[in-house]
């Protein structure tokens, strides 16, 4: 069971670390709102949103200028 426990955790890091440099990546080319982001990641706009908002928590991307006609706002790393 602790095999299994420690292979998820190495796993979900992996994942954030890697996700984490994708929409950096995408960010820095221009800000984004949550689903373009998604639609350039080829994944939901739920996915999108988790790992967009824990970023964000956390300091590394902020809120550009207002929200656009559907409620998004565009996001940019954090200089």
């Amino acid at each position: 069971m602790n095999n299994l426990v420690d292979r998820n955790i190495a796993e979900a890091m992996r994942d954030e670390m890697a996700m984490r440099e994708r929409i950096l990546s995408l960010l820095n080319e221009s800000p984004r709102t949550v689903p373009e982001v998604a639609d350039a990641l080829e994944c939901s706009a739920n996915n999108a949103m988790f790992w967009m908002m824990a970023m964000w928590r956390y300091g590394s991307i902020e809120e550009v200028g207002k929200r656009d006609g559907e409620g998004y706002y565009r996001y940019q790393p954090v200089l």
